[in-house]
């Protein structure tokens, strides 16, 4: 079962690992918002936009609310968030002072005038505006580990490190302090203490678990750290260490090959400024799982106002405004990484994806070509260009590029084993099986048991009504290695449907559709198996529901003609029930 193109060129850019040019940038095309003669028109519009994730808009209409009531603190609220959101931090300041006081807010706009004086070096100040008079446990380590660094920026790094050590909260807090004392000792010139905490901070993999970013940042900081010092073996054990516990983190990769070849390192965090960032990083990330992304994007701007080019800020950001929708605001932040950056070339890879998800696959094609002109050797480049290339249909290009591929891997590993199945599926839509084949036998061959390649080759048997034993065999393996992903049960129900067990193709079909109703497909092939056990009426109630979910047009001929028809007679037309969709290409697995 195929799901959306656009849905997963998204998702293949996450072959990296990451939740990861030569084009012009482009600023996200917004309309000038219309001039409104009344605050509840003005009100209305700025929400709508907010809703539509238009932040620039909802700003321009927040304003023109609060030019009828100005003194209205709900309003300066939202606007100042609003910008806070959409990185115009410097505007957030005179509502942020006038909300200062204001209980249910301050969390924001006292952080903010915090971030202020942090810029301005008043360590006091900074000290003053974290004093909350409303927090909860997120408040209370935010607050008290940048309190801490404004002490370390005042010259007390000792009265830091206690204060940061005494901080109350739940267990999860320990990582995050001890890591950000590590980091104070460090910049304030106590390596012994520094070196202690770094140790005992690496040995609490259990709280690595909970936050592994920031378990892998303490690693980063702890083999610079350790390089600086002029040992160099040591800083590569801790690299080795980290490696273990995340494989292929960018990262890890560019500072092992920095220290190898005894490049200078620069200090993790360099000061206070570097360190009251790092923490809003460090929790925007931990808390980046999903469902938050509003919030997490608030803490990712605050810390690049703090350190405007904070890679790793603004590949969080990007991919937080991808999961917002927001194309353009991520390709925007992709190109501010730098050519020095090791997220560079990831930032490249997905800044070619956006285009494509945003439908410019002719401007992603041109990206993605120069890419893997640029980096050959670079299977992601092949899975990204080869991806835009599927969208559009043209799987013979996406042929040609994977033979390409496959002849620079020269040796394959379980690591290529995408690029077979890719390819793969090229091959099998130009309708070309005996060279797909043998490629889905390699990706398993590679990774045997891959969910996905059981899927698609075991139902490309039973659609072809060969080899329907090991076919079925195989999707049933798939869906037990998947058992919640919707479309791989389908492909067990359609199978089921195939062969005439009408049935099991029900019940496989109505797990699916619970599993992901809102897929037209899905609801399509559900309606089918209820036709063909006398289950008339629901079958056209279901037809009617993948309808009204706005289904491709060769979908929506089908459904129309069995809304009016039904389904033939099983022996007049047996095959061509409903449209041919094939399992959905999917990424890399991460690391």
């Amino acid at each position: 079962m195929q799901q959306g193109r656009a849905r997963w060129l998204t998702r293949l850019a996450i072959v990296t690992g990451m939740a990861i040019s030569a084009l012009p940038a482009y600023a996200k095309q917004t309309t000038e918002p219309v001039r409104i003669t009344s605050f509840s028109g003005a009100y209305l519009a700025a929400r709508i936009a907010e809703g539509d994730n238009d932040l620039d808009s909802a700003i321009a209409y927040y304003k023109q609310a609060l030019a009828f009531d100005p003194s209205d603190t709900g309003l300066q609220q939202s606007l100042m968030l609003s910008l806070i959101a959409q990185g115009r931090f410097d505007e957030s300041l005179v509502y942020a002072d006038k909300l200062k006081e204001v209980p249910d807010v301050e969390r924001f706009s006292r952080l903010a005038l915090a971030v202020d004086s942090f810029h301005k070096k008043d360590f006091t100040k900074a000290q003053y505006w974290l004093k909350l008079s409303l927090e909860s446990d997120l408040d209370r380590l935010i607050s008290g580990v940048m309190s801490g660094w404004a002490e370390q920026g005042a010259g007390e790094a000792s009265d830091a490190m206690a204060s940061i050590d005494k901080l109350q909260g739940p267990d999860w807090f320990g990582l995050f302090k001890s890591f950000h004392r590590a980091l104070i000792a460090d910049a304030s010139g106590m390596p012994e203490k520094a070196e202690a905490i770094y140790t005992a901070t690496m040995q609490d993999t259990a709280a690595g678990g909970a936050a592994p970013e920031t378990w892998m940042r303490n690693a980063q900081a702890y083999a610079s750290f350790l390089a600086r010092k002029g040992e160099k073996d040591k800083a590569l054990s801790v690299l080795d260490q980290a490696e273990a516990f995340a494989p292929g983190k960018l990262e890890i990769v560019a500072l092992r090959d920095k220290i190898s070849k005894g490049d200078k390192i620069a200090p993790f965090a360099a000061g206070p400024s570097d360190g009251a960032s790092e923490i809003l990083l460090d929790l925007a990330t931990a808390l980046n799982r999903g469902g938050g992304e509003p919030f997490v994007r608030l803490y990712l701007q605050y810390a690049l106002a703090l350190k405007p080019d904070s890679d790793a800020a603004l590949v969080q950001l990007a991919a937080v405004s991808e999961q917002l929708k927001d194309g353009e605001g991520a390709i925007a932040l992709y190109r501010r990484i730098p050519d020095s950056s090791p997220l560079k070339e990831l930032s490249d890879l997905q800044l070619g994806l956006n285009l494509a998800d945003l439908n410019r696959q002719d401007e992603a094609i041109t990206h993605l070509k120069a890419f893997v002109d640029a980096h050959p050797d670079d299977m992601r480049a092949y899975l990204a260009l080869g991806g835009v290339y599927s969208s559009k249909d043209d799987f013979r290009s996406a042929a040609n590029l994977y033979d390409k591929a496959v002849t620079v891997l020269k040796t394959p590993t379980a690591a290529n084993w995408n690029i077979f199945y890719q390819r793969g599926i090229s091959y099998e839509r130009l309708k070309e099986w005996p060279k797909a084949e043998p490629n889905f036998r390699k990706a398993l061959e590679l990774f045997p048991d891959q969910p996905q390649v059981l899927n698609y080759l075991g139902y490309s048997w039973v659609d072809m009504n060969t080899n329907l034993k090991e076919g079925l065999a195989m999707i049933q393996k798939a869906v037990d290695l998947r058992p919640s992903d919707g479309y791989i049960v389908d492909s067990l129900g359609w199978a089921y449907f195939r062969l005439g067990r009408f049935d099991d193709a029900v019940r496989e079909m109505e797990r699916a559709v619970s599993l992901k109703p809102e897929d037209p497909v899905l609801n399509d092939h559900l309606g089918d198996a209820y036709w063909r056990v006398g289950r008339k009426l629901e079958a056209t109630f279901q037809w009617n529901q993948a309808r009204d979910l706005k289904p491709d047009p060769d979908v929506l001929a089908t459904l129309q003609q069995k809304l009016m028809k039904g389904l033939p007679p099983i022996e007049s037309n047996t095959a061509q029930e409903t449209p041919k969709v094939k399992p959905e290409p999917v990424p890399a697995p991460k690391g």
